[in-house]
């Protein structure tokens, strides 16, 4: 695995070693990381307001990943005629976990903003594992120091919630954060559906402060291209999953399940238009619980698709640079 760091002389195959993302190196200096993008976990879900155990998504997401190690020679994809994740030319290293700290949530948001704020200072793409939606709050606060973002949330619910009981920054709030933030131009909101606990008004609200709303029979009704054509081009986007997005026939493994989701495809085509139509510059995955996990197929979802969306990011962000 050339330019990794490993003995050549071991395999290294999917089911020895530590579980790092994909088996990518394992940096624990903040301070030395160097690479194109980093993984790092957040395993938070106190801002959760149903079903817990999402802080134990990052391990699940991170084991099941091994099953994908395509540090051998990339990930060769016949449609595309691309072999995405070469090791040769593109660098992804782990740096393991946020430190939280249980029911701290200011103190837990802030280790993982400063996280994500070392990753931007090393120039890498940073790649947030949750956790709950709220983890999104401080990785979205840690680009309050770069150029402009437009974030595209996939997700079956809209988490526009301003303040309920009190609370501010749980996973019902983080669009509503978002939006306020003046680095952040607008929201494309994609997947929204169902019974959601978002009265009539947060959904006014969220219009009214930028958000493009569009719903599961929406975009497929549309068809993938037109909405893609809804979201500015060539801006700077922020992507934010939740596994909630997925139909739970396939990702019965989150806190808040909803039914009427995406499938794979739906979502992966979503994220290649993206990643072609300007530079993805932040990506988080959020609400994998495994507890509700029990095949393991929510994790394996999760590990593929971040795989599959940093090998198309890195791919057609070389590709405008080699065009300039």
């Amino acid at each position: 695995m050339a330019g990794h760091g490993y003995d050549e002389r071991r395999l290294n195959l999917p089911f020895v070693g530590i579980c790092t993302f994909g088996k990518y190196p394992y940096v624990a200096n903040w301070d030395a990381i160097d690479a194109e993008a980093a993984v790092m976990g957040a395993p938070f879900d106190f801002g959760a307001q149903f079903r817990s155990g999402a802080r134990m998504g990052p391990r699940a997401i991170r084991e099941a990943s091994t099953l994908f190690s395509f540090g051998h020679a990339g990930a060769y994809d016949f449609e595309d005629d691309v072999t995405y994740l070469d090791p040769a030319r593109v660098r992804i290293v782990d740096i393991g976990d946020a430190d939280i700290v249980h029911t701290d949530t200011i103190r837990s948001h802030a280790n993982i903003e400063f996280g994500v704020r070392r990753m931007l200072a090393a120039g890498a793409l940073p790649v947030v594992m949750g956790g709950d939606h709220s983890i999104n709050i401080p990785c979205i606060a840690a680009f309050d120091d770069q150029p402009p973002i437009h974030v595209v949330q996939i997700d079956a619910h809209l988490d526009f919630v301003d303040e309920r009981h009190g609370v501010r920054f749980g996973h019902g709030n983080p669009m509503r954060r978002a939006a306020e933030r003046p680095h952040v131009t607008g929201l494309s909101q994609i997947g929204i559906r169902n019974v959601s606990s978002t009265a009539r008004e947060g959904y006014a609200d969220a219009r009214a402060m930028g958000s493009d709303i569009q719903s599961v029979r929406q975009v497929r009704r549309m068809g993938t291209d037109a909405m893609l054509a809804r979201i500015p081009e060539g801006a700077r986007y922020y992507l934010t999953i939740d596994i909630d997005a997925f139909d739970p026939s396939i990702a019965p493994g989150t806190g808040t399940p909803s039914h009427g989701g995406f499938l794979y495809y739906e979502v992966l085509e979503l994220i290649d238009g993206l990643a072609r139509r300007g530079d993805v510059v932040g990506i988080d995955l959020v609400e994998v619980a495994p507890d509700y996990d029990h095949t393991g197929s929510t994790a394996i979802l999760a590990a593929q698709i971040l795989l599959n969306t940093l090998g198309r990011v890195l791919h057609y962000k070389s590709v405008r640079a080699r065009s300039r």
